[in-house]
């Protein structure tokens, strides 16, 4: 991975495709927790990225919010290491309808441990890398993508595809 084309490391990798989802607790723009298996038999975009301030992150929020506006039983949950305050903000001025936004300042790096995104070193250390995870509605990993250069947006039709 790379960030302004400096290598980057991440904690481990993403969870294979094949394998059962890591269960995660984390914050809603309304300070209440929410977990994978709230979204138990659903089909789940998980769209992780460092943050919801910057250009790419914004992008990809307003894009996976457009393309899932008509899909059954699917949801894009937008995780970052934002406040809660800042998802709320950004999805009111954005008009951000179809995704959830939530954030791991209260999960101590669980998350990115858990899915293989947390940057451990370069400017961007202790956030997400940008990726992708696709869950089925049976909990499975579907599909991932660990987007080589953070500063650009991830394969959303791939994504997509792999409902």
């Amino acid at each position: 991975v790379t960030l302004g084309g400096n290598p980057v490391n991440t904690h481990s990798d993403l969870p294979a495709k094949g394998s059962k989802a890591p269960d995660f607790t984390l914050t809603k723009n309304d300070l209440s927790p929410v977990s994978l298996s709230d979204f138990s038999g659903k089909k789940v975009i998980l769209n992780i990225f460092p943050s919801i301030d910057t250009g790419i992150c914004a992008t990809s929020t307003r894009t996976f919010n457009q393309k899932v506006a008509d899909l059954d039983n699917t949801v894009v949950l937008c995780v970052s290491a934002d406040l809660p305050f800042a998802h709320k903000r950004f999805c009111g001025a954005e008009g951000i309808e179809n995704a959830v936004t939530l954030s791991t300042f209260r999960d101590h790096n669980a998350f990115a441990k858990a899915y293989g995104t947390l940057l451990v070193d370069g400017g961007f250390a202790g956030l997400n890398a940008r990726a992708v995870v696709v869950i089925g509605a049976d909990g499975n990993v579907a599909y991932t993508e660990l987007v080589s250069e953070i500063g650009t947006e991830p394969d959303y039709e791939s994504a997509i595809a792999a409902l």
